[in-house]
């Protein structure tokens, strides 16, 4: 049996396939029906041709391409997503057809023969969402990725039984859920100890010491356990100097990797460096080795603030930057932007060059317009570029996601900055993770409902239990959609 996990773009990797003269003999594989199960990327080789990377062959083995989605909704189609299950397969023993499964892709399938369509789902229409032809079977959602549900269905292509599930009997349209998101900001204490931290406006330190919330790797089993959507480790202290190999945000995904299985983000560090021994490292060598140990996606901060005034400067692409690098390989939705902003009052919109709101928050002078500062290395420097364009920009370059912080808000409770929100939500097609500000349940029903983001993240009052992440799912149980 031969699983084909599929994670990045469709034109690097059948140049891989071909490369290292993989292409022939996989064929041969699948020209004997033998057990298959191409995932994601590995199930879009399996047709002709692919949209994402015109010119380039697929194997062929099902007529048909792959094109991107046309849908006013955010893309890439990022989150849980439930199935429609088409034709009977024993890949789905078990399963109530209900389930809810991870989808990250900006791209889908469209089988020339609609017989070869083993389940479909719906985001901006419907769309094939697996395809099986006798023992050859691909799936566009990432069952590693999908808790239990995913697990048991990896179970039943490895024991393949004798058992077909049914088809599901009500044709119910599915829906994208709203993520739910734990982030964990990881640092080194004053003993050298790798700590899950959480700072009020940015701020580690309580009486000296740097806060120390717990374990890293058992955090994130918790988090697992109690139903996060995703979780986030934010590297907030760099280890700028460490051999690659060796830093040690590495092996605390490698273990998070053997017993969570949902996604993992990783942010901090993700640039070009040279280490004490003077090896040098580019970005996209950093992201491939936290790729290689378990990280979905990765979070660039600081760096990406720094690309995009570069490209506002002289009105070109670069072709080198972390994100149009890392996107090329691994595709856009494996790159997410951490914005880090703070409020600017401003009396009138004509007092500055940059993208102003009309806010509902006057300012300490009664001021009724804002802009939103980007900042960078932690909220201690602000530059003069606002986080609209930011995220505009990061998007042109190739960034698939956008992570909204705001340091107003950090470690209040007071909510989200729904207006901040809003405005980047206009802004941008990519979805939007709202961030910093939540202090009670009810908060994340309010940037549900009050705006279009598509995930929100908690930190601080998920690790002190002031609000169990599990609260969270069951208060928005039949308010919005969520994986319960």
């Amino acid at each position: 049996k031969l699983i084909f996990p599929g994670v990045g773009a469709f034109g690097s990797m059948m140049s891989i396939l071909n490369d290292k003269n993989f292409t022939a003999p996989l064929k041969a594989y699948l020209d004997s029906d033998r057990p298959f199960l191409g995932i994601c990327l590995g199930m879009q080789a399996l047709l002709e041709k692919s949209a994402e990377a015109p010119g380039i062959k697929g194997l062929g083995l099902f007529p048909g391409e792959t094109i991107r989605f046309d849908t006013d909704l955010a893309v890439p189609h990022i989150g849980w997503n439930g199935i429609h299950i088409k034709q009977p397969s024993a890949i789905f023993n078990g399963l109530s057809g209900k389930e809810r499964f991870y989808f990250v892709h900006s791209f889908h399938i469209v089988p020339a023969d609609g017989n070869d369509v083993l389940t479909t789902t719906d985001y901006g229409g419907e769309f094939a969402s697996g395809i099986q032809r006798g023992n050859i079977i691909g799936i566009q959602f990432h069952p590693e990725k999908s808790g239990p549900a995913g697990l048991k269905l990896l179970k039943n292509f490895i024991e393949t039984g004798t058992g077909q599930a049914k088809p599901v009997q009500a044709a119910q349209e599915t829906s994208l859920a709203r993520r739910i998101i734990a982030c964990l900001d990881v640092r080194s204490n004053d003993q050298g100890d790798l700590v899950v931290t959480k700072g009020d406006q940015y701020d580690v330190r309580e009486n000296g010491n740097v806060r120390n919330l717990g374990r890293p790797v058992e955090l994130a089993g918790r988090y697992y356990q109690e139903g996060a959507d995703e979780i986030t480790f934010l590297n907030i202290t760099g280890f700028r100097d460490f051999p690659l190999e060796d830093m040690p945000m590495i092996d605390v995904l490698k273990q998070t990797s053997r017993n969570v299985f949902v996604p993992l983000t990783i942010g901090g560090g993700i640039r070009d460096y040279t280490d004490k021994n003077g090896r040098q490292y580019t970005a996209l060598e950093v992201a491939a080795e936290y790729f290689r140990s378990g990280a979905d996606k990765i979070s660039i901060g600081s760096d990406a603030v720094l690309i995009a005034e570069q490209y506002l400067k002289t009105g070109r692409r670069t072709g080198t930057s972390a994100i149009e690098e890392i996107s090329r390989v691994y595709g856009n939705q494996a790159v997410v932007i951490s914005i880090d902003p703070r409020r600017v009052y401003v009396k009138s919109p004509d007092q500055v060059r940059h993208t102003v709101i009309k806010t509902a928050v006057p300012g300490p002078g009664k001021e009724k317009y804002c802009w939103y500062q980007c900042t960078i290395r932690g909220g201690r420097e602000g530059r003069d570029l606002d986080a609209l364009t930011l995220a505009r920009v990061c998007e042109k370059l190739g960034a698939g996601e956008i992570l909204l912080n705001c340091i107003d808000r950090d470690g209040t409770g007071q909510g989200f900055d729904l207006e901040l929100i809003n405005a980047v939500k206009k802004a941008v097609t990519i979805p939007v993770i709202a961030s910093s500000g939540a202090g009670c349940v009810e908060h994340f029903h309010e940037v549900f409902t009050a705006t279009r983001a598509e995930a929100a993240l908690a930190a601080g009052i998920f690790h002190r239990r002031e609000v169990p992440l599990a609260e969270v799912k069951e208060f928005l149980r039949g308010k919005v959609p969520v994986r319960l």
